[in-house]
């Protein structure tokens, strides 16, 4: 689906256009930052014996396991640092133990948000910035420092002790009670006073942990989301410089190498007819012929760098008729599966057009291939997806500056996502996925 070799599109062909129509301002496509105006707070859906019941079911469930994944996680991490020396199967557990970490936040979080109507979303999972194994490790040291992972974390561990100590008040009224009826005392029976003491204990404890988890989870939901949104507006903006510096260096390429010789070859040939035209009329309509060949095939390279900066069908028909007419330009037979059942922003069609439109080119320069599939839905979560497939030899690499580049970075601007797999004997695939109102 993408070139076997990452590498410029040659002049006049939809290659990185995908950078193509991205603004000069990149502050132009990243999407503003809403500031919290509130922090999270529980909301009412239930009543307060109802949610403390609950709450204690929750701690006395953490209190009977709580300290056994505790101490399993200080188990794995023990073995990873005893392990690392040993071929470096250390760095497997401890790889594993950030997984494991995230599991037990994700779970975490959705155990608080879920107990006291908390409008909090889990941590995210720190994707790589780029295909490969140095990128993938890079996603894990940086999930590994995750704050609101940690966050979530330390609620666990709080909510584990907590848990123990419930149990211990649930113990003591327990003997308090049966110690109630088997005593024959009549006056005093301080048992009563254990088991009255023991239920306001567990009902404060109930309490305590709807104060600290609300604290922990819920204050700084609002901070961590601003920060992930913050950071996620940086690499659009980013996206959008990179993209459009990838497409303004095409675009002085193809005139470079393209148009221009063509319209100096063409001057330089109406001089010659001009100097021959009263001396040899003949040789001098052969010239003005020869020129006005090259003034249409000049006009139709220009036609055709328009088209790779942004196509006009887009707007005019929608990009079902412009993968179709993209696939029919096509030097290599292209199969279309198109089912789009409503049309999305400007930016997203643009976006996904240029990221087919670049791989059908490095398709036909580079992958040998001798069939291509383009398979192009609207999902259920409002993205805009598309994924292209050749049946070439694969060994696609994003070069900087190259056209795959240019379409990684113009999907970034967007808001949306890439996947390049491409190993080497092929097959190669390209997935994109953009949210349709950007």
């Amino acid at each position: 689906m993408i070139s076997s070799i990452e590498d410029g599109a040659a002049p006049g062909a939809p290659t990185a256009a995908a950078a193509a129509a991205a603004p000069a301002d990149p502050a132009a496509t990243a999407a503003p930052v809403p500031l919290p105006t509130a922090p999270v707070q529980p909301q009412n859906g239930s009543r307060p014996p109802f949610r403390i019941a609950l709450t204690i079911l929750h701690l006395a469930a953490l209190g009977v396991i709580g300290f056994t994944i505790i101490a399993f996680l200080f188990a794995a991490l023990g073995t990873g640092i005893g392990l690392l020396l040993i071929l470096g199967l250390g760095a497997v557990v401890l790889v594993g133990l950030v997984y494991a970490l995230y599991g037990i936040s994700w779970f975490e979080t959705h155990r608080v948000s879920g107990l006291y109507r908390l409008d909090v979303s889990p941590p995210a999972w720190s994707d790589p910035t780029g295909p490969g194994f140095k990128a993938w490790l890079r996603s894990v040291g940086r999930q590994s420092v995750d704050g609101r992972m940690w966050r979530a974390l330390a609620n666990f561990g709080i909510a584990s002790l907590m848990g123990v100590g419930l149990l211990g008040l649930v113990q003591w009224f327990v003997r308090s009670v049966i110690s109630v009826f088997t005593s024959f005392s009549v006056w005093w029976q301080p048992e009563i006073v254990g088991a009255l003491l023991s239920v306001v204990g567990v009902v404060g404890l109930a309490l305590l942990h709807r104060l600290v988890s609300v604290a922990i989870i819920g204050a700084g939901a609002n901070e961590a989301e601003l920060s992930e949104r913050a950071q996620v507006s940086a690499r659009q903006r980013e996206g959008a410089v990179r993209a459009a510096d990838v497409e303004r260096t095409r675009i002085e390429r193809d005139l470079h190498d393209g148009v221009q010789p063509r319209l100096v070859s063409v001057a330089m040939t109406l001089g010659l007819a001009q100097q021959q035209i009263d001396a040899d009329p003949d040789a001098a309509k052969a010239l003005i012929a020869e020129a006005h060949t090259s003034t249409k095939a000049a006009i139709t390279e220009l036609r055709q760098l328009a088209r790779g900066i942004y196509a006009s069908v887009l707007d005019d028909r929608g990009l079902d008729a412009a993968l179709s007419a993209l696939a029919a330009r096509s030097h290599i037979p292209v199969q279309l599966d198109v089912r789009l059942q409503r049309r999305c922003g400007r930016d997203a069609e643009a976006a996904v057009y240029f990221a087919i439109a670049e791989s059908l080119t490095n398709a036909a320069k580079h992958s040998r291939a001798s069939e291509c599939r383009v398979v192009a839905r609207v999902r259920d979560d409002g993205a805009l997806w598309a994924r292209v497939e050749d049946n070439g030899i694969g060994g696609a690499q994003v070069a900087p500056g190259g056209g795959l580049d240019g379409v990684m970075n113009r999907v970034l601007a967007a808001g949306g996502t890439t996947r390049l797999d491409s190993p080497h004997g092929g097959p190669t695939a390209l997935e994109v996925s953009v949210p349709c109102a950007s």
